[in-house]
């Protein structure tokens, strides 16, 4: 089963690399969505997208040629074009890559981060800090995923975030998705503090630790937990 997804996107202006624009607003949209927050497929309308978009279809159908070139959509004749969703191995697979590169950029972080980057990060998230998580969901889900971008930037390493971006589609997805089973939230917030305390101290053996073992926590989690993911 399977329907048409509007995507958030915004107008973009008249440019000589209407492709580039188009590509980099519905990459932008797709990074952005609840992938796996409903069963169905998601179907992406060429028409409709060029009419929010404010082009023609043809910057947009070049766009998702390059989506789908990346593995961010994929195309079946006489159907349309899909966002991709991934099994629970290729998700397990990504969230272990991720832990690998997250837990490198915690490590350079407390090398390479200032002073006030790493002394401000709590105020950064007070959603870690203040009340329960589940009264909050959607927030924490967004904090939730910052706080993991913030990590990888406060490393300073840009190989890693160039490795690091284009898993985060799906794994920004799954987390949000994780985060409303179980007591995977409370559980999170508790390491993120933990993790908040290392790189203040500025100890790079433990804060490694703490984020690979957040990471591995995670992928754990969707292999016991991702049924829907079969």
């Amino acid at each position: 089963m399977s329907n048409s997804e509007p995507l958030s996107v915004k107008p973009i202006a008249a440019s000589s690399s209407l492709r580039t624009l188009a590509y980099e607003a519905l990459k932008a949209a797709i990074t952005t969505m609840d992938i796996y927050g409903r069963p169905d497929e998601v179907r992406l309308d060429e028409r409709k997208l060029s009419q929010d978009l404010g082009v023609s279809r043809t910057p947009v159908r070049e766009a998702l040629t390059v989506l789908e070139q990346e593995g961010f959509v994929r195309s079946e004749a006489r159907r349309g074009v899909f966002v991709v969703r991934k099994s629970k191995r290729e998700i397990v697979g990504m969230i272990h890559a991720w832990a690998a590169l997250e837990s490198m950029a915690a490590r350079l972080a407390c090398l390479r981060a200032g002073d006030d980057q790493l002394r401000g990060l709590p105020d950064a998230f007070p959603e870690f800090f203040s009340g329960q998580p589940a009264e909050h969901i959607d927030e924490y889900s967004d904090a939730n995923i910052r706080f993991h971008q913030t990590i990888i930037a406060l490393g300073h390493c840009e190989t890693i975030s160039d490795l690091s971006g284009n898993l985060l589609v799906h794994v920004r997805a799954i987390r949000n998705a994780a985060l409303r089973q179980g007591e995977r939230a409370e559980r999170s917030i508790r390491e993120h503090v933990a993790i908040i305390g290392a790189l203040q101290a500025r100890d790079a053996d433990l804060a490694e630790r703490l984020v690979r073992d957040h990471g591995l926590g995670l992928a754990l989690h969707v292999d016991t937990y991702g049924t829907y993911l079969d």
